[in-house]
């Protein structure tokens, strides 16, 4: 059998939970994904009993795979610093970072509260800066690696989401910034847009199905997405099938963000 695409490497997966015990969202799909590879992955998240069952989940399909949970907050630094602390005292190195991280505040500038804007800017946006600030140095020791922050389709097509769309539009701001900040550490810096992918943070709630359909409908190819789709966008984006790659936003969306309003 022939090594995975990641073997050799360590990973950091931030959100790598779930809201629901056995659901797929974005940072369970990744952290599957990237330990599927041979990576070596520490999950985080901010209850433990989540990152726990991503954990039983890769132990399952690989009892020998190198998977240890961690809670943290990562808009905490002392928390941050931490988890990469552990990840590299484990493993000796740190080679991905994949920033999951993020929460929905719905309303325009006029609506929300001061204290809701600062709380998706401090969730979305100041997590993945301080969870990267720890992680580069880690990598550049290590001669390099890959950093993927999730931001969303909101961030260029917004609507009514204007504290969410901001804040997501400040994630894609700062991965073209840390592209060119570290690309001489050999650290390559991408960004992930997802649409209206079906994941545990928008069905957790309970969706109505109508309200289901009408996303799937949105997209040109009416098909629906899900965490799968955007770990795999992940998987690819930190492994040396993208060395060639940095600086980019690629959105993950069935193609929703290229049609016409219309369409919505």
């Amino acid at each position: 059998m022939s090594a995975g695409r990641l073997q050799g490497r360590v990973a950091i997966v931030t959100g790598a939970g779930s809201q629901l015990d056995e659901g797929i969202g974005n940072g369970r799909a990744a952290a599957i994904l990237f330990a599927r590879e041979g990576a070596r992955v520490l999950l985080v998240d901010r209850k433990l009993s989540a990152a726990e069952a991503t954990r039983r989940m890769i132990l399952a399909e690989n009892p020998t795979a190198g998977v240890e949970a961690m809670a943290a907050d990562v808009t905490s630094d002392a928390d941050c610093r931490a988890m990469v602390e552990l990840a590299v005292a484990k493993w000796g190195r740190l080679d991905i970072l994949d920033n999951n991280v993020g929460i929905g505040i719905a309303g325009s500038v006029v609506d929300v509260s001061e204290e809701d804007w600062d709380l998706v800017m401090r969730v979305n946006v100041k997590s993945m800066m301080l969870a990267s600030k720890h992680a580069v140095p880690a990598m550049a020791v290590g001669g390099g690696g890959a950093i993927v922050n999730i931001s969303s389709i909101a961030a260029m097509r917004p609507s009514r989401l204007t504290p969410y769309a901001t804040s997501k539009g400040a994630v894609i701001s700062l991965t073209r910034a840390m592209a060119i900040d570290h690309a001489h550490q050999g650290i390559r810096v991408n960004c992930i847009a997802p649409g209206p992918v079906y994941t545990p943070m928008v069905y957790a709630g309970g969706m109505p199905e109508e309200l289901r359909e009408q996303r799937r409908r949105a997209s040109p190819l009416g098909v629906e997405g899900t965490g799968w789709d955007v770990g795999h966008a992940a998987l690819f984006l930190v492994s040396d099938e993208a060395r060639y790659i940095t600086g980019v936003v690629l959105p993950v969306d069935g193609g929703v963000s290229i049609t016409g309003p219309g369409r919505r």
